[in-house]
């Protein structure tokens, strides 16, 4: 999740600094530039640094989410491997079928 997030931050950087036509907004206001954008993502970045110092029971109930959220991957990922297992493994219950043929020993051969 968090990757998601930050991937979605970088993007949305990247395409305040691709130049798209005017320096005005709908509303008339003037453009963000590059600089500006990223002097605000460095801004909110020192700020989230701090959330756990200002706000401890937030990075705790954070901490015990991911926590959960990394036990049910786990179990998910067992319960589909045993799954994928019943299947594909060695020990299969429906034999492997090839599209082989069997040939007959020729009739007229002459030794």
């Amino acid at each position: 999740m968090g990757f998601l997030i930050r991937c979605a931050f970088w993007f949305s950087l990247v395409l305040l600094a691709i130049p798209f036509g005017g320096q005005q907004g709908e509303d008339g206001r003037a453009a963000v530039g590059p600089v500006e954008t990223f002097m605000a993502a460095r801004a909110v970045i020192d700020d989230m640094s701090g959330l756990c110092e200002r706000r401890p029971e937030a990075c705790e109930v954070g901490k015990s989410a991911f926590q959960t959220i990394g036990v049910r991957a786990r179990e998910g990922a067992r319960i589909a491997y045993g799954l994928l297992d019943e299947s594909f493994g060695d020990d299969a219950a429906e034999p492997l079928h090839t599209g082989s043929v069997t040939v007959a020993p020729p009739e007229d051969v002459k030794e």
